[in-house]
């Protein structure tokens, strides 16, 4: 039996485009509530870096005004938009790449 993390990154290198954290949640399969999942997120990430890989992250964006959210450290998704302060936010999407 896999644990979460080990189906997490199982799904990630699989993955042909960069999955949302409600993909990720549907692929995993687990009782997780999707934002639990950005926590085992950074252990997955630390993981395949180990593994030779790099967790990349396609960063949220605000869906009223289209702000980027590229200089974001965390992997969660943001509340609000700083422009329009918006709360409208598609979450960020995660694939793997080789280092």
């Amino acid at each position: 039996m896999e644990t979460v993390r080990e189906r997490l990154a199982k799904v990630l290198l699989e993955a042909e485009e960069p999955l949302d954290i409600y993909q990720l949640h549907a692929l995993v399969q687990t009782d997780l509530k999707p934002s639990e999942l950005y926590e085992e997120l950074e252990h997955v990430k630390k993981t395949l870096k180990r593994m030779g890989y790099r967790l990349e992250v396609v960063p949220a964006t605000c869906k009223r005004c289209g702000f980027q959210f590229t200089d974001r450290e965390r992997l969660k998704k943001p509340s609000r938009c700083p422009r329009c302060k918006s709360e409208r936010i598609d979450p960020p999407r995660f694939y793997v790449t080789s280092s």
